[in-house]
């Protein structure tokens, strides 16, 4: 039980900080670019967006799934919004700023759904130490 905590753990983890990724990239990017020729160039990188989103989008669906939170509801729906609001940021064609601000919602909605995710698997896993603790 304690290794596949820790692998959902890493999962969530590993959503978390690809939606942060993302985020850096929409909100602290061009702030740089000012200062760095490199940041300039990445922060206009069309190929990010599809990028962050193929990476982000797998790892978010499998660590749900394995969880079984995929059964909430509310879970799923924020998910779904977080992703298509990425993928809306990625390939929709529109000005700079809405594309930063849709992407930089939808890592923050897949963000918050995997901390809420971890948030649930520890609850779960706390419980059943509980349940195999030796009563007092």
């Amino acid at each position: 039980m304690a290794r596949h905590n820790h692998l959902q753990r890493g999962l969530d983890g590993a959503a978390i900080g690809l939606s942060g990724l993302c985020l850096v990239h929409c909100l602290a990017l061009p702030a740089m670019a000012a200062l760095l020729p490199l940041a300039a160039n990445l922060s206009h990188a069309e190929w990010l967006h599809p990028l962050f989103l193929a990476m982000a989008a797998p790892v978010s669906v499998f660590a749900l799934a394995r969880s079984g939170n995929w059964k909430r509801p509310g879970m799923v729906a924020l998910a779904v919004a977080g992703l298509s609001l990425m993928a809306a940021g990625a390939f929709v064609p529109m000005n700079d700023w809405a594309e930063a601000a849709l992407t930089s919602l939808g890592g923050l909605a897949l963000a918050g759904v995997h901390l809420l995710n971890a948030r649930i698997c520890s609850c779960a896993e706390q419980a059943a130490c509980a349940k195999l603790e030796p009563a007092a």
